[in-house]
């Protein structure tokens, strides 16, 4: 755990001396948690020397805009929040235009806006090599070409802690301090370090549908019921938060830190596995990284 986290310091503080204008990506999970929490460490006493930008669906939990405002308050972040008004405004949503083209310009175009509008030339993430196939390809330092793509073959090599931090006209860098890392070490880390968590990540009865199999929890009246659907109270957690309806919960019990860790340690399922959106195939992700999604 020691090393993962000297390893973590090591990439946001290269990241910080090598880039004109880095940006933290928040996507306000236990990930990005700990991510921010490492940032701290790494620069303390001073501030996080780079502001935090959010991605904001408009889908997301409520829950979880409660922890993000809460986390920018008391960690005092230069937090920005993008998202796209224009989708927004044309009624784009997960049950309008299905979660793929949801996701591509509710995420994908947002982010790379996001980027382009603030100048931002590197983007620190908190993506693990274990969550996915196409994440495990991924450098810790992986460079995009202009129109922030990613070309899995023409990524630099690194040698032990020797990187190339050197961008041409337009191409910029993502960072993943916690490549190396996985869903366990992240729990056990966050009850090492007594990091606070979205609620969410524990099991409490919440109202939920059954759709295709997955059991989504209905945040709010936004939801469209399917006709015969009434929504039952059911002991459920998430492993993956993002949009809620894209988001589907596991049955379990584990309702405190100690057996979200125990869980994890029995289970042999894929965290992302109740991710709607990952559901089209193994490389759906690549693709969709590709195309300039974290």
């Amino acid at each position: 755990m020691d090393a993962l986290e000297a390893e973590a310091i090591w990439a946001l503080r290269e990241t910080a001396a090598a880039f004109r204008k880095p940006v933290m990506l928040y996507s306000i999970g236990k990930d990005s948690g700990v991510l921010l929490h490492l940032a701290r460490k790494a620069f303390h006493p001073g501030p996080i020397p780079f502001p935090v930008m959010h991605v904001d669906t408009t889908w997301k939990f409520r829950d979880m805009i409660i922890f993000r405002d809460r986390m920018a308050k008391e960690y005092d972040l230069d937090l920005i929040v993008a998202t796209n008004h224009e989708a927004v405004a044309e009624g784009v949503t997960p049950f309008t235009h299905g979660a793929q083209e949801y996701t591509r310009l509710m995420k994908t175009v947002t982010l790379r806006a996001g980027l382009d509008e603030h100048g931002f030339d590197a983007a620190i993430g908190g993506s693990r090599r274990d969550e996915e196939r196409s994440r495990a390809k991924e450098r810790i330092f992986s460079l995009r070409m202009p129109g922030h793509r990613w070309e899995p073959r023409r990524q630099r090599p690194e040698l032990w802690r020797t990187v190339n931090t050197t961008l041409a006209e337009g191409q910029t860098m993502r960072t993943f301090p916690l490549s190396n890392w996985t869903e366990l070490d992240v729990w056990r880390y966050v009850r090492r370090e007594g990091l606070p968590v979205v609620p969410l990540y524990f099991a409490a009865e919440r109202p939920t549908v059954v759709r295709n199999g997955s059991l989504i929890v209905v945040d709010d009246d936004r939801m469209p019921l399917e006709p015969g659907e009434q929504p039952q109270m059911r002991m459920v957690r998430f492993r993956s938060l993002g949009c809620y309806p894209l988001s589907a919960a596991v049955e379990s019990d584990a309702d405190t830190l100690d057996a979200v860790i125990a869980e994890m340690e029995a289970s042999n399922e894929s965290e992302r596995a109740g991710r709607l959106i990952d559901g089209d195939g193994g490389a759906s992700m690549e693709a969709k990284k590709v195309e300039g999604y974290f």
